[in-house]
């Protein structure tokens, strides 16, 4: 008789593959549950301990949040409420292969999967490649470690270390894939990318995946046309506060009021326009709220001081307060211009070449940006 989880499997690798994939048979051939056993699941009352039922796991177009503030789902008791922002993932079955795929990955080679999560993504690789071509690596030892003891149940055997993938890596590599987002390529990733190598990864506030190959002419690729977004980067054990969490900035009256000439929206789910304002104005955090009765509000702020609140009901031109020494919402309507103006997206498709410094520049046509190596 079938196991019930081969059959959701299979069904999964149906549907992010094909049947003449071969990711198909590797796909339908790991049990996810057993490597992602509970999760978080957001709910109108917070976060909520979720543990299977077996199906729930093999969701294809679902990221399954696995750890919340300091707090991991399988080490939870049921009724526990976790504290803070989602900090690891068991990233969408076919958002991995997507960013497999823009690895260009083969036989023979090393491959640094960065982000270990719950082991997903390494038992794939690792059944695909061979183990001894594998390393994990991950900032949050519980996870390396339990990811190592679920994949040794499953005879999956590949090196996996705690690292901080921002800082010096363990050795070199002719493929770099990254299930996190960092905010400029680091320096270290290019010094471990051997001659001919690549690197597939997303820039933190955006939904841009980059592709870049070592070559003699430097690290030169280009940004993909599919959109993804992964959790950012940490060196600590959680994110630190961010500048629109403080309720000061939901009541805080403007140094300059006004009224804005475009809707509020919800910028993390505009992945075209959030991307783009990323690129004109890095660093603004951003939160979005919605009451019952269609009036919503958008904040974003900034670590030098300026910020931004618009708030309206349904698609009315917003109330705008602002302050510091930006208009945060003038620089957003600014980039909405734009955009409008030349009715695509010029970042996708765009070239990319990257410094030894780790910034990120971008051309397409008389379109051109940088994303700034930040110290």
């Amino acid at each position: 008789m079938t196991e019930p989880w081969r059959t959701h499997a299979r069904a999964l690798a149906d549907e992010i593959t094909h049947s003449g994939s071969r990711w198909h048979p590797i796909v339908a051939g790991i049990p996810r549950h057993e490597l992602v056993p509970a999760w978080w699941a957001r709910t109108a009352e917070g976060w909520a301990l979720r543990r299977g039922p077996i199906g729930d796991a093999y969701a294809a177009h679902r990221s399954l949040v696995t750890r919340v503030g300091a707090l991991h789902a399988d080490q939870a008791d049921d009724g526990e409420v976790p504290v803070g922002r989602a900090t690891s993932s068991a990233t969408m079955p076919v958002l991995a292969v997507t960013m497999y795929r823009h690895g260009r990955l083969g036989e023979g080679l090393d491959i640094l999967d960065v982000g270990t999560g719950s082991g997903y993504g390494t038992a794939l690789l690792s059944r695909r490649f061979g183990d001894e071509r594998v390393t994990t690596i991950d900032v949050d030892p519980y996870l390396v470690d339990v990811a190592a003891e679920r994949l040794a149940a499953l005879d999956l055997h590949p090196t996996a270390l705690t690292v901080d993938a921002t800082g010096p890596l363990p050795g070199r590599y002719d493929r770099i894939v990254s299930m996190v987002s960092v905010p400029f390529i680091p320096p270290s990733w290019l010094a471990a990318l051997r001659p001919g190598g690549r690197l597939v990864t997303t820039i933190s506030g955006t939904h841009m995946v980059v592709t870049a190959t070592h070559t003699p002419r430097g690290f030169v690729g280009m940004v993909e046309f599919e959109p993804a977004g992964f959790m950012n980067t940490r060196t600590g054990d959680d994110y630190p506060p961010t500048l629109v969490e403080t309720d000061d900035l939901d009541v805080r009256d403007g140094e300059h009021v006004g009224t804005g000439r475009y809707p509020v929206l919800h910028i993390a789910q505009a992945w075209e326009l959030s991307s783009l304002f990323t690129l004109a104005a890095p660093g603004v955090q951003h939160r979005y709220r919605r009451e019952p009765d269609g009036q919503h509000t958008a904040i974003m702020a900034h670590p030098d001081g300026s910020w931004a609140r618009a708030t309206a009901l349904g698609a009315e031109p917003p109330t705008v307060h602002q302050g510091g020494p930006r208009r945060l919402w003038d620089a957003l309507d600014g980039v909405r211009d734009d955009w409008l103006r030349r009715g695509h997206a010029p970042f996708l498709g765009a070239s990319v070449r990257i410094l030894d410094d780790g910034a990120i520049r971008l051309t397409y046509g008389d379109w051109k940006a940088t994303i700034p190596a930040q110290r």
